[in-house]
């Protein structure tokens, strides 16, 4: 299915994509670089719309979401394209190639929202869903018309201009932004992508909305304990209270470097809690995934037993600290 996109102009008889930071110049015939795009007659249209690949209830703690509704479980949806080439992306088979799909209308998933039980909202991920804007786009606006309660989430590169970015976010409850380094050469030659627009995303996401940062630590690349210092100082600067993520590197796609070292990992978030109040590892099994309060550092949330009652709201028991968690 296809649907004229947001955000384009014409340009030399080719048109200008102007969703992301690629500014992919398109021919007539032709994809832009995310594989989504493409200019039909000297209109572009987004060859995805509705278009599905994947589909599964999940923990919202698998988005990773740590600080939005846990213990909760949210419909998941995503299609096919990427505006980056990470040489280690984990979802390459939807993210790398035009993977089957399933066209599925707007009030189809609407009503799969509404029917699964259990279920809080819709979350766009697996591939990158900012290049499913325009379905997002009147997903969100469905969502609003209805005035129920769901909540719609997304999993995302943040790589993304402001104008669409502010146009999307009043309807959004919660992000997860992938803040793939702190280097602009790892961005350009890993990601084939820029640096400052993420971090801008950031900046401007965290005034609209719930957001949390999730960094995976790539064996060799980016896993300096320096550069996870400048991460988790960057972030603090903003706000101390965003959650961070250090996630465990796996060889997968193009890389094969051996699994992130434990010790550097422990030693990362060691490092990060001293800007940040909320640090977690991920892809450790047993790792400690519980939330303490910073203040005086007694456990406020039990993600093993789920026990909500160790918070009087959004308070510390303990000590009356304010505990950022949307319950």
């Amino acid at each position: 299915m296809t649907r004229k996109t947001m955000f384009s102009s014409v340009e030399n008889n080719k048109i200008r994509c102007q969703l992301c930071p690629q500014f992919c110049l398109i021919s007539e015939g032709q994809l832009g670089l995310c594989q989504t795009r493409k200019n039909i007659d000297q209109q572009l249209f987004a060859i995805n719309y509705g278009e599905t690949t994947s589909i599964a209830l999940d923990p919202i703690e698998k988005k990773p979401l740590y600080h939005f509704k846990p213990g909760s479980k949210i419909l998941s949806i995503g299609t096919f394209g990427c505006n980056m080439k990470c040489s280690f992306c984990q979802n390459y088979q939807i993210s790398q190639i035009r993977a089957k799909s399933d066209y599925i209308k707007c009030d189809e998933l609407l009503r799969l929202v509404d029917t699964v039980e259990n279920n809080i909202g819709i979350a766009f991920t697996y591939n990158e869903p900012f290049m499913w804007y325009e379905y997002i786009y009147d997903m969100a606006l469905n969502m609003k018309a209805k005035e129920n309660d769901k909540s719609i989430v997304m999993v995302t590169n943040g790589y993304i201009n402001p104008k669409p970015l502010e146009k999307l976010l009043p309807f959004i409850d919660a992000l997860n932004i992938d803040l793939k380094a702190f280097d602009s050469r790892f961005y350009r030659e890993i990601c084939k992508a820029d640096l400052e627009p993420v971090l801008k995303t950031i900046e401007i996401a965290q005034k609209y909305c719930h957001v949390e940062v999730t960094t995976l630590m790539v064996t060799e690349k980016n896993d300096s304990i320096e550069e996870i210092e400048m991460i988790a100082k960057y972030i603090g600067k903003i706000n101390k209270n965003i959650p961070l993520h250090l996630t465990r590197y796996y060889p997968n796609y193009k890389m094969n470097q051996q699994p992130t070292k434990l010790t550097k990992m422990f030693e990362a978030k060691e490092i990060a809690q001293e800007y940040l109040n909320y640090v977690y590892l991920g892809n450790i099994p047993n790792e400690d995934q519980n939330t303490y309060c910073p203040n005086c550092h007694k456990l406020v949330l039990d993600r093993r037993q789920l026990k909500k009652s160790i918070l009087d709201g959004n308070k510390c028991l303990h000590c009356g600290e304010i505990i950022p968690i949307v319950l």
